[in-house]
């Protein structure tokens, strides 16, 4: 039988960052997208441009190559043409393949919100999606308070929704918007919105999570009937969140209730990197990971001693309700060191790194991450200083330089005029083919004065270095009081369009950021020579 094909729909830079606390930057949001791109998903919604400064800038590139790049934003505005439309007009003008209007389908809000005639309301919807239509944009209509809205007048909802499908709208998209619909309601409303002429095939799904239920109502409009699904990564979203697509995407794609009827965009390779996916998406959220999310979580596959584990260690199955590698986590039986060296031997493997099983060498990096791993480091969001030190410890790394030393001072002073200012200097010293050589620089903060200096003069290797960029940093601290461990998070980016991450802890935030720095210049060259870096080719 051929399997049916659901399309998934990621909304983590429109809807996610309506989170309170996230508030995404360009780079944030490229960075993303290619995350998302590269992982499979079939839509990504980037946002709303002509609403703020940085999704316009965001709308002025495409910013996917694979998949549909969505544009957010109203219907035009009632008693308004569409050609006199500002927000039409920048959704209209920007650089996406569709756009996804959010248009009121309860009539209470039409009412109140809008402040219009139902009638001017179905208007504006059939308008919006024809001009989309007109520019050759795939049209999409998030039908909002849908499933409420139904419940209050059944008949003005569904003709919403009608009058998007009737437009031209690839998808109608029913949206739990205040998320308090039961599963039960959810999939008896959606059969009825098939039975009132809308085909399953051009419906989706939008569900929020205010009663912990936005993945099973996401379920149970699959088996009811729609065939795409909207969410967003980790489940963020305003209130308590969207529907996860962390949790969405294994459960399609591994149980068979749904494995056996549908197919998505994501291979099964690609299933094995959702873990990594799901940590490095934290990591620059710059928040700790969910330890019990569904299949990504570090204690998802977990087991403490007891009859758990003995039965684990004969059989995995026991108690797995899928195998952990699947999705890229791994097996953790708390009183056992012996798990985790085939999941090593993988992430090396992926790597270019060969290594027999029964070396020493493994045994002894193995090791060193867990004990790193103690300290505070975290490998899972910094791929590129687990390869130096993989590479290190199995193989050898080349001394491209040394440094000497390095000092960073902060001055708080008046100027000439009055003005209160902050002063940040460094001075860096190091060694190239045995000469030694010392750089100055200032910088905005300590980070960025080392960042600088480091930089500045690497001797025959300066040419290679001069595209490198450190596009983003992030501090956590992993104990209380201001002797606290620190962990320093440093993302860079090349003009091959690789990014990379590398790591480094101290209870000292400046040597800590250093270490980090080292280990993205290291990288960067490593890269160059190709003894390096085939994670970020991929």
């Amino acid at each position: 039988m051929t399997k049916q094909r659901l399309f998934l729909f990621d909304t983590t830079l429109r809807d996610g960052q309506q989170t309170p606390g996230i508030d995404f930057s360009v780079e944030d949001k490229i960075a993303i997208a290619k995350l998302l791109d590269d992982f499979g998903v079939d839509y990504v919604e980037g946002g709303y441009p002509g609403a703020n400064p940085t999704d316009t800038a965001f709308f002025q590139e495409k910013r996917t190559e694979s998949a549909k790049f969505v544009a957010f934003g109203m219907t035009k505005r009632a008693g308004v043409s569409a050609s006199n439309d500002p927000g039409l007009a920048a959704l209209v003008q920007s650089k996406s393949d569709a756009i996804c209007f959010v248009a009121k389908s309860w009539d209470y809000h039409v009412r109140v919100a809008l402040g219009c005639t139902n009638e001017e309301n179905l208007d504006s919807i059939k308008v919006s999606v024809e001009t989309a239509v007109a520019a050759a944009k795939e049209a999409m209509v998030d039908c909002e308070h849908f499933f409420d809205g139904f419940k209050a007048n059944p008949a003005y909802a569904l003709a919403c929704a009608r009058t998007a499908y009737d437009a031209g709208a690839r998808w109608v998209v029913l949206c739990d918007t205040n998320g308090g619909t039961q599963p039960s309601e959810v999939r008896a409303i959606v059969e009825k919105v098939i039975a009132g002429g809308i085909p399953g095939d051009r419906l989706g799904i939008h569900a929020h999570d205010d009663t912990g239920q936005a993945v099973a109502n996401s379920l149970a409009a699959v088996e009811a009937g729609v065939r795409q699904i909207q969410g967003t990564l980790n489940g963020i979203g305003e209130r308590c969140g969207n529907a996860n697509l962390i949790s969405i995407i294994p459960t399609l794609s591994l149980k068979p209730a749904f494995a056996d009827r549908f197919e998505t965009g994501i291979s099964a390779e690609a299933l094995t990197r959702i873990s990594r996916l799901s940590r490095a998406f934290d990591e620059l959220l710059n928040r700790a990971p969910e330890a019990q999310a569904p299949y990504v979580g570090s204690s998802a596959f977990a087991t403490k001693a007891g009859i758990h584990a003995s039965a684990l260690a004969k059989e995995p199955a026991t108690y797995e309700h899928v195998p952990p590698e699947t999705v890229g986590n791994r097996r953790r039986v708390m009183v056992s060191d012996q798990g985790g060296k085939a999941n090593f031997l993988a992430e090396l493997k992926r790597r270019g790194i060969d290594v027999p099983k029964d070396d020493r060498r493994l045994d002894a990096l193995i090791a060193v991450v867990k004990e790193r791993e103690a300290e505070g480091y975290a490998y899972e969001g910094a791929d590129a200083s687990f390869e130096l030190l993989a590479r290190k410890m199995l193989h050898g790394l080349p001394e491209f330089f040394t440094v000497t030393s390095f000092r960073c001072m902060v001055e708080r002073r008046f100027d000439a005029i009055g003005n209160l200012k902050t002063v940040s200097e460094a001075i860096v010293k190091v060694e190239v083919d045995g000469e030694e050589k010392m750089s100055v620089a200032e910088g905005h903060g300590p980070v960025n004065a080392l960042d600088i200096a480091l930089r500045k003069d690497l001797g025959k290797y300066q040419s290679e270095i001069v595209d490198l960029e450190l596009a983003d940093f992030k501090v956590r601290i992993l104990n209380g009081g201001t002797e606290a461990i620190t962990r320093v998070l440093i993302e860079s980016h090349d003009s091959t369009g690789s990014r990379w991450w590398t790591v480094g802890v101290s209870e000292n935030i400046i040597d800590a950021s250093f270490q980090a720095l080292m280990d993205s210049i290291v990288y960067k060259l490593m890269k160059n020579r190709e003894m390096a870096g085939l994670v970020a080719a991929e």
